[in-house]
């Protein structure tokens, strides 16, 4: 089977693009039988943070799309860590060397940087004019024995071979003609992006390189490097952009495209997959509410299309709803809902006295099942407007016969009306009976009656319908809390 590849920088979390190309490599690796490999491209050492390559696999495995190989599982293609392959980089630049592909270049920073502002005065795109290819051995020699310091530079030849992209079709980019002879070993002897993955996509049996469009005129300089190296290329399919809806591009510095987020805000994994991949293409549907495994089964490459996915995150709580409530309907994935909930519960309202009988997990349960499509995220039921499920009022008679000197008697029409062997309650039901309560009371109005009903149940004067509540916390609780209210 094929074997692809996710390379990221471990220079931050991992955020919604980067997911986004994970995923296409995961599903691609998982529809045809192949294997999905976790490379940690840490060559530029300047700006990797601590902890971020396994955070990035922490991710993944959050996500459900674990890979196959990676630092942390291991592979028999390993290290999967760049840093820790810097022999085989500077092996394979000693071949290139020794076969005039690639020459060292002598040239300082400073001259360079005075290139480059040459360039721009004269509003021209900067790059290196491959001055040092032209030195010969002997000249290189000398400044060798001199001790200078030096780079490693590729040899860009005219007349690239178009290549076809299995998103964007046939395609190429005459690199000599618009750029300068690319570094690939620089001073401190760590490869550059260009030759790193083309000698670890060779190494590792890469068989399809998946990678954002950015790297797309890039393909051309790195078959080059291939066929200068004598090595079969993999193929290439370039994932066109994911952009905020407005077409802008997924901003880092927004902070709210880190997985971590989404995570910490009780988001599923699910309803990511689902939305960024809603938004782009290579499905044969698109409908919302897709499992992973449906995906798979629905993926086609040949389907990706060069659009821009635009991505709506304001549609991302409608995505979880629908995940949410196939999770609740779900035994097995219910039982975590529950654990989960009781925690939640337990973290917002621990200090109000929350009965243990509330939490018991058959009362859990039920509020998730009568919940179900109507929240976005388990965290709803913790809000304000579902306390009265949590935390049990503490409220005199008095209060309440402040509101009806009738309340005795309300509380008994509402006991007997709970009595009766209805098999399951419902809103529209409740509303009518209520209704029918009222007329036996003697000067009882409609909206003290709702008021009074609400303040025993709830401790609030305000809040949800009063037959939505009574549904959701179910004849015994409501009984209970009545009885206690009266007693």
């Amino acid at each position: 089977g094929p074997r692809v590849r996710f390379g990221p920088s471990p220079t931050g979390f991992l955020h919604l693009g980067g997911l986004r190309t994970a995923l296409y490599n995961y599903i691609f690796a998982k529809k045809h039988r192949g294997t999905f490999i976790l490379r940690v491209e840490d060559t530029d050492q300047n700006r990797v943070v601590p902890g971020a390559a396994e955070g990035i696999e922490d991710m993944l495995d959050w996500a459900g799309i674990p890979p196959d190989e990676s630092p942390r599982r291991g592979g028999s293609f390993g290290p999967y860590q760049q840093s820790q392959r810097l022999d085989l980089y500077r092996r394979a630049c000693d071949v290139l060397l020794e076969r005039g592909s690639a020459y060292r270049c002598f040239c300082t920073p400073r001259r360079l940087e005075l290139l480059k502002k040459e360039a721009l005065r004269s509003q021209q795109t900067p790059r290196y004019d491959n001055r040092c290819r032209h030195l010969t051995p002997t000249e290189v020699a000398e400044k060798l024995s001199q001790g200078l310091d030096w780079v490693v530079r590729f040899r860009l030849e005219k007349g690239v071979e178009p290549f076809q992209d299995l998103v964007y079709g046939w395609n190429k980019h005459e690199v000599a003609d618009v750029e300068g002879d690319p570094v690939i070993l620089k001073g401190d002897g760590f490869p550059t992006y260009h030759l790193a993955n083309v000698v670890d996509d060779h190494y590792m049996g890469i068989s399809h390189v998946l990678r954002g469009t950015e790297w797309l005129a890039s393909t051309s300089k790195h078959l080059l490097l291939y066929k200068a190296f004598g090595w079969d290329p993999p193929r290439f399919g370039h994932l066109p952009l994911l952009l905020n809806k407005d077409g802008s591009k997924l901003s880092k510095r927004q902070g709210d495209i880190f997985l971590e987020r989404f995570a910490q805000d009780g988001y599923l994994p699910e309803a990511l997959l689902d939305i960024i991949t809603n938004c782009g293409s290579g499905f044969t549907e698109k409908q919302m509410g897709r499992t992973l495994a449906e995906l798979i089964s629905q993926f086609e490459i040949g389907r990706i299309t060069t659009h821009s996915a635009l991505l709506d995150l304001e549609k991302l709580p409608e995505f979880n709803r629908i995940h949410l409530t196939r999770h609740i309907e779900n035994e097995a994935l219910r039982q975590k809902l529950i654990r989960e909930l009781q925690l939640l519960v337990e973290h917002v309202y621990g200090d109000q006295q929350v009965d243990q009988e509330v939490l018991e997990k058959e009362y859990v349960e039920r509020v998730l099942l009568l919940r179900k499509g109507h929240i976005s995220l388990l965290k709803n039921l913790v809000s304000c407007d579902y306390s009265y499920l949590w935390v049990r009022p503490s409220v005199s008679r008095e209060q309440l016969q402040t509101i009806s000197p009738e309340a005795d008697e309300i509380g008994k029409l509402v006991l007997g009306l709970m009595a009766r062997p209805a098999a399951v309650l419902t809103v529209e039901a409740l509303n009518k009976d209520l209704r029918s309560l009222q007329k036996q009371t003697k000067e009882t109005k409609y909206s003290s009656m709702m008021q009074l009903l609400r303040l025993a149940l709830s401790g609030h004067q305000h809040g949800p319908s009063l037959a939505e509540m009574m549904v959701t916390l179910g004849p015994k609780e409501v009984c209970g809390r009545i009885q206690k209210a009266l007693s």
